[in-house]
């Protein structure tokens, strides 16, 4: 991963600048509105590649982390998801660790049959109370255009090889959007959203009630994961987030 970030010049200029994510167990939980991603997205299906590591620490997993990013991205209505192990595949054929630039990533799009890729870099990490994550991200793709349909993610999930197909969707492939944020848990805005997001998953299932998605590094990284999603493809900067009592995991 290093030897990757040394060959990405643009790392501290582009990616970081810019430049270049009901009821259950008999609890009766509050139902929000369903995550609807921005108009002129539409519905499509989105490929996330492996976590970059920038943070300069190695107490994290970053194939897990972008397993979480993955599942998160899962609530939004309109988008399909490509598993992190497809892109790994890909990934292994070309002989790559990671996404290597914009070029690269659009590369992967195609290879995978998807509509578009969600690249991110965790470029802080610090899970102790009070837990800070840094994450810069960005949406690379096709801009859905006539003809636009999307793809299967769970048959292509089982097939031996990448598919070698073009991108599903029509139009201008470019930056789709991108976000970067400091998720410091030391300031009570971050806390305000976390206690957001608690209340439609099982924090009541837990002894620390909303506050297992500050003490949990695992339901933290969840939570600051679909944040970088809402910045990516919602309307608006703040949404509530989809009850998901059923989804935990």
């Amino acid at each position: 991963m290093r030897q990757i970030c040394r060959r990405w010049g643009w790392i501290p200029a582009g990616f970081m600048s810019g430049a270049w994510l009901l009821v259950g167990c008999g609890v009766q939980r509050r139902v929000e509105a369903p995550l609807v991603v921005k108009p002129e997205l539409g519905p499509m299906t989105i490929a996330v590649a492996p976590a970059l590591n920038l943070s300069g620490t190695t107490d994290f997993d970053p194939n897990r982390f972008a397993d979480l990013m993955a599942s998160e991205l899962s609530y939004f209505e309109g988008i399909s998801v490509v598993p992190v192990s497809r892109v790994l595949s890909a990934l292994a054929v070309q002989g790559s660790e990671g996404v290597e630039s914009p070029t690269h990533a659009l590369e992967l799009v195609g290879l995978l049959g998807a509509d578009a890729i969600l690249v991110f870099a965790v470029t802080e990490y610090d899970p102790y109370d009070p837990p800070s994550i840094g994450i810069s991200a960005q949406l690379y793709g096709a801009r859905p255009g006539p003809g636009f349909r999307t793809i299967d993610p769970v048959a292509l999930s089982r097939e031996a090889c990448p598919t070698t197909a073009a991108p599903a969707a029509s139009g201008s492939r470019q930056l789709l959007a991108q976000t970067q944020r400091v998720f410091d848990a030391a300031h009570a805005a971050v806390v305000a959203d976390v206690r957001e997001f608690a209340k439609d998953r099982s924090a009541d299932d837990s002894a620390f009630g909303w506050r297992r998605y500050l003490v949990s590094q695992q339901d933290y990284i969840r939570f600051c994961c679909q944040a970088t999603i809402r910045d990516l493809v919602l309307s608006r900067g703040r949404a509530p987030v989809l009850a998901a009592a059923n989804r935990e995991g």
